[in-house]
């Protein structure tokens, strides 16, 4: 599949039989009439097979190699692209390469250039290096064609498309063919290899190849032999693993005796917009002295896609690792705060308790915090301001939290204070507008900061990043604070981070408490029954935008079109959340241009000050 700049992969090893590239082929071609990607890769001399050792010198085995070739061109039923591994003589020397083919042609050959010859390995006995051939051979003759043989990064005309080759312990040296084809725009790199296992070196391998997909900014495919290579000496074991920009996308090592076929859905639009955005990347361009020629590609493009596995819903939320992960977004928080708390010499934390999601995940982090520094708990003081808005569930929850907790609790009913400021500005204190509603916000919010200027202390914010991309605070109001201690995590986040430190930091009052909250439906609370994600949509939808334009550089049809796939929404559906969303983010940069100091938590943030500078004045309206 190859659609909307996805482009879906197969890491494919093969059964196989040693010396038989007659069978070995057969096999291929009945793999490639399943696969379901655009482009797939066989491992390292799949055509014989790798562990053939003195059979290569053989005239017999390199001209049935040679046939099945042939076979495979005549009968190729896959509509893409195929690489598989094979011996290639040149003027009597042998050449351990990687054959490109496109239906009935071989757009191009790859050879190897760094040749294991140490431990288990003596590859120099049978193959040559590339380094010289590469110098005075740019195109060879097989089977009746004229091929274009070297370093080669295979390009589409409009470049959405590229790869590259390296073949096994290419990958391993320090500055690797794959390393150099990324820098001549090879977006993809496949890796045909036959690396044998032994204890710990899976591991070592995987990191090997994630951190070549990060500094290639780009994706790593690798294709390894299987248990049906000979086991004289070594054990194969099929280890496949993809990966793009430093992440695992899927991996599988199981010592299948049987065929064994995994996908990986490469996107090739977050890839262009890394290699943009990473400046490091770009300050390489064009600093290595290393020729690689272009090959036109023309890979047809697909009417839809599927995802395999489908896309996460929830990206932000950690899925493997969880406890890692909380223990880590704790630490980070928890620190912070100790860092601001100490620097300003500060008594006490001053929190607006809403009984919601974010105050609470503030609330306990703050416990954390003065428990960490020796301090008593009571020196938090948690102030529940009921208004026009406030429902008995929420008061009564945010009271049971600060009781749980041990911190000093206050209660401020605002509501006389609100109906006074009504009257000093001339509000009617009927009318539910934007006054009636943030009139109430910013005496909260007044209240805070002058509680912590009577207590030496800082008043804690509360909002998450979620809000702010949305501008669901109000300016000067709940938007100010003097450390916002939950900006950077988004909603979805900050429900893990609820429920894990309920989970694993607090006794079973407080864990009680908080499953009531995490129950309630999300509100401000500055009308009656109100009821946030009706308004705004759901913050799972919402945060999956947020995801895919800051860590992606989606664009909005781009991003529509994978909400539809991903929650099963109409395409209208899908259409009006984008709409939605944008809308809200580039109207509200103003409120982000004067956020207060937050700590950042993700690869991602929106402060003005360090990740996402955008002026507050962009207009994407359409006449």
């Amino acid at each position: 599949m190859y659609y909307n700049d996805f482009v879906k992969v197969a890491s494919i090893t093969p059964k196989l039989r040693v010396g038989n590239p007659e069978y070995n082929v057969k096999e291929m071609l009945r793999l490639l009439k399943v696969t379901k990607a655009r482009i797939a890769v066989f491992p390292e001399l799949s055509v014989t097979a790798y562990t053939c050792n003195d059979l290569f010198f053989q005239h017999g085995l390199r001209k049935e190699a040679d046939a099945a070739i042939k076979t495979l061109l005549e009968e190729n039923p896959f509509e893409g692209i195929v690489i598989i591994g094979a011996p290639l003589e040149i003027e009597g020397v042998l050449y351990n390469c990687a054959f490109v083919i496109q239906k009935d042609k071989i757009l191009g050959i790859v050879p190897k250039f760094y040749l294991p010859n140490t431990q288990e390995f003596y590859e120099k006995r049978w193959f040559t290096s590339a380094y010289d051939i590469v110098k005075r051979t740019t195109m060879v003759d097989y089977l009746g064609q004229n091929v274009p043989f070297g370093s080669l990064v295979f390009k589409e005309k409009n470049h959405h498309l590229s790869f590259g080759i390296e073949i096994c312990e290419d990958m391993w040296a320090p500055i690797s063919p794959g390393n150099l084809l990324a820098l001549n725009g090879a977006q993809i790199i496949f890796n045909l290899s036959a690396s044998n296992e032994y204890l710990n070196k899976r591991e070592v391998r995987q990191r090997t190849i994630v951190e070549h997909s990060r500094r290639n900014a780009g994706a790593y495919v690798y294709c390894s032999a299987g248990v049906n290579e000979s086991t004289s000496e070594t054990v194969f074991s099929g280890h496949n693993v993809i990966a793009e920009n430093g992440q695992l996308l899927k991996e599988t090592e199981k010592f299948s005796r049987e065929s064994e076929i995994i996908y990986g859905d490469i996107d090739l639009s977050r890839i262009a917009y890394l290699r943009k955005s990473n400046s490091s990347f770009r300050d390489t361009l064009n600093k290595y002295d290393f020729e690689a020629f272009d090959v036109p590609i023309a890979l047809a493009k697909t009417k839809d896609y599927d995802f395999d596995p489908p896309l996460d819903q929830t990206p932000f939320v950690p899925k493997t690792n969880e406890d890692d992960a909380f223990e880590r977004i704790a630490a980070l928080q928890e620190n912070a705060l100790i860092k601001r708390f100490t620097h300003v010499s500060a008594e006490k934390i001053i929190i607006g308790v809403s009984g919601g999601l974010d105050s609470t995940l503030a609330l306990l982090i703050a416990t954390r915090v003065m428990d960490a520094l020796g301090k008593k708990r009571s020196d938090i003081i948690g102030v529940t301001m009921p208004g026009l808005g406030t429902s008995d569930k929420t008061l009564k929850q945010a009271h049971a939290l600060m009781d749980d907790l041990g911190v000093e609790s206050h209660e401020m009913d605002i509501r006389e204070h609100v109906r006074y400021h009504f009257e000093l500005i001339g509000h009617d204190g009927k009318t539910e507008d934007k006054t009636y509603e943030n009139t109430q916000a910013r005496v909260r919010t007044m209240a805070l900061m002058n509680l912590a200027n009577m207590h030496d202390g800082i008043v804690l914010g509360t909002g998450d990043m979620s809000e702010m991309a949305l501008g669901w605070t109000t300016y000067n109001a709940d938007h100010m604070s003097m450390y916002n201690i939950n900006a950077g995590l988004p909603k979805t986040l900050v429900r893990f981070m609820v429920r894990q430190y309920a989970e694993k930091k607090f006794e079973s009052g407080v864990k009680d408490t908080v499953e009531d909250v995490l129950e309630t439906p999300i509100s401000p609370e500055l009308l009656l029954n109100q009821i946030t994600e009706e308004e705004i949509g759901s913050y799972e939808v919402n945060d999956f935008i947020l995801h895919r334009f800051l860590r992606f550089g989606d664009d909005e049809d781009r991003i529509a079109w994978l909400i539809q796939k991903t929650f099963d929404l109409s395409a209208q559906e899908s259409s009006d959340y984008v709409r939605d969303f944008f809308r809200r983010f580039y109207s509200q940069q103003f409120k982000r241009q004067a956020n207060p100091d937050a700590p950042k938590i993700l690869d991602i943030t929106l402060s003005p000050r360090s990740d996402f500078r955008m002026p507050s004045d962009v207009d994407k309206r359409k006449d």
